[in-house]
């Protein structure tokens, strides 16, 4: 289920399968997750945390199908630095993703996020729009590739904020959705993917010792596959 890639006395590096939740939600209390893992593996964390009965040890999370490192504190010390460091945007974060379509270059994509009135959905455009925040990423094209007529294109991703579905609203806020992606992109996509191709495959941060961390997750086999047939 999840694979431990670092720790020591203050934190842990997991690297996360798509298809988990971080925690659980109101619409899935069923579903096993990583805080019912860490809570097995780690117990030192029930105490740790804003909510540790919800969230132990978890200052940040990733989507369910998304998969990649995630940083967990394992006592409240580190949790109040690891939350600073988020809060002070000095945690880098990178993710990889397979975007629909032909995107060349490097940019930025500097537009509010809001969640769309009556939906789970998060919009860049639709009126009425809740919550609306501030949101940035950066991006670097990596490769792009063809396939039977059907451009696609490899994309290094730096959030410089963490609005939830970020990554994912602001891609296809310029017509490049995650391949995989049903909520934001195609229903369908002519790969076969049973999810969405975004990865979080590194963060970065320093300790409370002034020693700079880097947790690294390599891509899951099935998107290796999927690269490998394009």
């Amino acid at each position: 289920m999840v694979s431990v890639i670092y720790e020591d006395e203050n934190f842990i590096g997991l690297s996360k399968p798509a298809g988990v939740l971080v925690h659980k939600t109101a619409k899935n209390e069923q579903e096993e997750t990583v805080a019912d893992w860490l809570v097995n593996r780690y117990p030192e964390v029930k105490s740790v945390g804003d909510a540790p009965g919800v969230r132990p040890g978890l200052v940040h999370r990733l989507d369910k199908e998304t998969s990649g490192v995630l940083v967990v504190a394992r006592n409240q010390n580190s949790f109040k630095y690891l939350k600073g460091l988020f809060q002070e945007h000095k945690i880098i974060k990178k993710y990889v993703a397979l975007v629909h379509g032909k995107l060349e270059g490097n940019g930025v994509i500097n537009v509010p996020i809001g969640l769309k009135p009556g939906t789970v959905k998060r919009s860049v455009r639709a009126k009425n729009m809740k919550m609306v925040k501030e949101a940035v990423t950066e991006y670097r094209v990596l490769k792009n590739f063809e396939k039977s007529g059907e451009f696609f294109t490899l994309v290094e991703l730096i959030p410089k904020t963490g609005r939830t579905h970020q990554l994912r609203v602001h891609l296809a806020s310029i017509y490049h959705p995650v391949v995989g992606d049903i909520l934001y992109g195609p229903k369908n996509n002519s790969l076969g993917m049973k999810r969405q191709f975004l990865h979080a495959n590194s963060l970065e941060f320093v300790n409370q010792e002034g020693a700079r961390l880097r947790l690294e997750a390599g891509l899951p086999r099935e998107l290796e596959e999927t690269l490998s047939a394009l």
